[in-house]
């Protein structure tokens, strides 16, 4: 695939600067335009203090400067709202050049809702939380495009989706200016629609029974808008500003009380399902008008690369485009909230408003709603691959992994965590094409769980479609499971190596069904310090039975111990496992590390020479 060839440092830079400037000159039009309009008030309230002191002119050219003020009032909200997206995306680049500096830790989105202990890999390699893969990743601002992008970080994808998403990413990180759209869009806010909630009001049977329950209503608000007429004529009859006879006057003050019974008993029939019906709007699309806003931007793209192309057909439904449906939408909510007010409340009685509302809202919901979902959906994967795109546009020399089915391998040159600054050292990893199994010895401080994780965590990108901190990375499909961070649990009563046997059973459960089933791909197992928690022989003897089930099931992986003894374990697979290390040196007296992979044992530890250095007589 064909690089990135946008200098992302300076294309930041420039993008911000012109944005700043942008910024400074609406900021200076805003000021102008409210100066302006601070002097057309000035010119009212003075027209109306002549008028009131006897100037000799009609009171009615106190009005005269209304449209004046009306129109700048307009253009002053046009103004603050493209004065707040320029400041948004002044941000946005801001972050970008943060992320550039390797300074992104702890100031974004790290996703911590959407982890799950219990599964293989997600705690074990950081996917989530603050300093997470996903921090650095996401740039989704709904809640549908995050847990799409977590869904792409958890659940693998086989070669032909990862192909798809890999060039909709590389045409994506060409386009600067679509992803600045779609970062600055709407407002500041998150938009949080679930779409399991939307999709089940969707489906719902019809709050009203037929369209014809509709003429209750009509007929109900006419009645209202006469009572409302005949209220206002009874009592300026009452005060004498109306001449009425008695008899007429008798006859409105009786239809008054006539019609208000006649609207509350439509009101009162109709009102469980008028509450259904707001309710269920009100669980299932409280937030849709940035969903609203992305789809309006995604209508106006044209694309080229296939998945792009289909993602975007998603939104051609035939008639009006979704954008405008959704701000209805937008809109219907709108007057579902204002309906509490007084004004509304007054006359809202009298016309049956929550009535026609909810009608509305049906209407819409019939004839949108089962597309809703989809639209969100669409929306939610166009935030995902941005945010891949964003990474691969920010890292220009990650490679792209070449993903094919084929036996269990995982070669990698030159690799490193993404997560580490720049400068990180690299090193060549091979799995299934020579040893299947890396026994991995080292000291402590040494490096070994962070090449682990730097392996897990580019089998995880690799399958999702972004690019990989590599020079050049060939894998076959591969589900990861990792034995890494395990904790103990006082609340559910599990001891740390209670907790990490049944990790490790659950890997080896994993490539048993890989082997089994057809489809399954194997499993990329990842053990670090495996069973420290035990004596040194019970250790050996179940180190050996995991390490040695796992390859007999077609596995690959790398298991690292900082006991010597362990390393016996690639004497008895053979050619199937091999020992390298990570080792140490001292200089003047103080302990300095390589990081660099190297081919056999280890030869000698650290922990004295560590206590020493913090303070212990050893």
């Amino acid at each position: 695939m064909t690089a990135v060839r946008l200098d992302p440092e300076r294309t930041y830079a420039e993008r911000r600067a012109a944005r700043e400037a942008e910024h400074a000159s609406t900021d200076e039009r805003h000021r102008r335009v409210g100066l302006w309009r601070l002097a057309c008030l000035g010119a009212a309230g003075a027209l109306a203090a002549g008028a009131i002191g006897g100037a000799g002119y009609s009171a009615w050219w106190v009005a005269a400067p209304l449209p004046v003020l009306f129109w700048l009032g307009v253009r002053l909200d046009r103004l603050e709202n493209e004065r707040s997206k320029l400041a948004r995306a002044i941000a946005f680049y801001e972050r970008g050049q943060a992320r550039l500096r390797d300074a992104w830790m702890g100031a974004g989105d790290g996703g911590s809702d959407l982890g799950n202990p219990a599964h293989l890999y997600a705690a074990d390699l950081d996917l989530f939380g603050p300093g997470s893969l996903f921090e650095r990743l996401s740039r989704a601002r709904t809640d549908r495009g995050r847990a799409t992008l977590a869904g792409w970080l958890l659940r693998p994808a086989p070669p032909e989706v990862v192909a798809r998403r890999q060039e909709a990413v590389g045409e994506l990180a060409r386009n600067p200016d679509l992803r600045e759209d779609l970062a600055v869009v709407g407002d500041e806010t998150r938009a949080a629609v679930d779409a399991d909630v939307l999709r089940d009001w969707a489906a719902a049977a019809p709050a009203f029974p037929a369209a014809a329950a509709r003429w209750p209503a009509w007929m109900g608000s006419c009645a209202g808008a006469l009572a409302l007429a005949a209220g206002v004529a009874y009592a300026l009859a009452a005060g004498r500003s109306l001449a009425l006879s008695p008899a007429a006057q008798s006859l409105i003050g009786w239809y008054f009380v006539g019609a208000v019974v006649a609207v509350a008993v439509v009101t009162r029939r109709t009102a469980p399902r008028v509450r259904r019906v707001f309710a269920g709007v009100s669980a299932a699309a409280r937030d849709v008008a940035l969903v609203g806003s992305l789809l309006a931007r995604l209508e106006s793209e044209r694309f080229r690369a296939p998945h792009l192309v289909a993602l975007r057909a998603a939104l051609d439904t035939g008639g009006e485009a979704p954008s405008r449906q959704v701000r209805r939408l937008t809109r219907l909510m709108d007057h579902v909230d204002s309906r509490h007010n007084a004004f509304a409340r007054l006359f809202g009685f009298f016309l049956l408003w929550d009535v026609h509302l909810a009608h509305a809202v049906e209407r819409w919901r019939l004839a949108c709603g089962p597309s809703l979902a989809a639209w969100l959906d669409a929306a939610g994967e166009m935030e995902a691959l941005s945010s891949l795109a964003a990474y691969r546009f920010e890292c220009p020399g990650h490679a792209w992994p070449e993903l094919r089915e084929g036996p269990a391998h995982l070669v990698a040159d030159a690799l490193a965590h993404p997560l580490l600054p720049a400068g990180a050292v690299v090193n060549d990893v091979r799995l299934g094409d020579g040893p299947r199994v890396l026994v991995l010895s080292g000291s402590n401080m040494s490096g070994k769980s962070t090449l682990l994780r730097a392996v897990g965590v580019t089998a995880v990108l690799a399958q999702a479609g972004a690019p990989v901190r590599a020079r050049r990375l060939r894998m076959s499909p591969l589900a990861v499971g990792a034995s890494v961070r395990i904790l103990d649990s006082l609340q559910g009563g599990s001891s740390r190596f209670h907790a990490e046997i049944t990790r490790l059973h659950a890997i080896l459960e994993r490539a048993s069904n890989a082997r089994a089933e057809e489809g399954n791909p194997p499993v990329l197992f990842l053990i670090d310090e495996c069973l420290h928690g035990t004596n040194s022989h019970d250790r050996l003897v179940g180190a050996r039975a995991v390490v040695t089930g796992l390859a007999d099931r077609g596995a690959v992986g790398v298991v690292t111990t900082h006991d010597l003894a362990l390393t016996r374990i690639a004497e008895a697979l053979g050619p199937r496992a091999a020992n390298v290390h990570f080792r140490d040196h001292l200089v003047a007296g103080r302990l300095r590390f390589d990081y660099t992979l190297r081919p056999g044992v280890v030869t000698e530890g650290n922990a004295l020479a560590l206590m020493r250095e913090v303070g212990f007589d050893v």
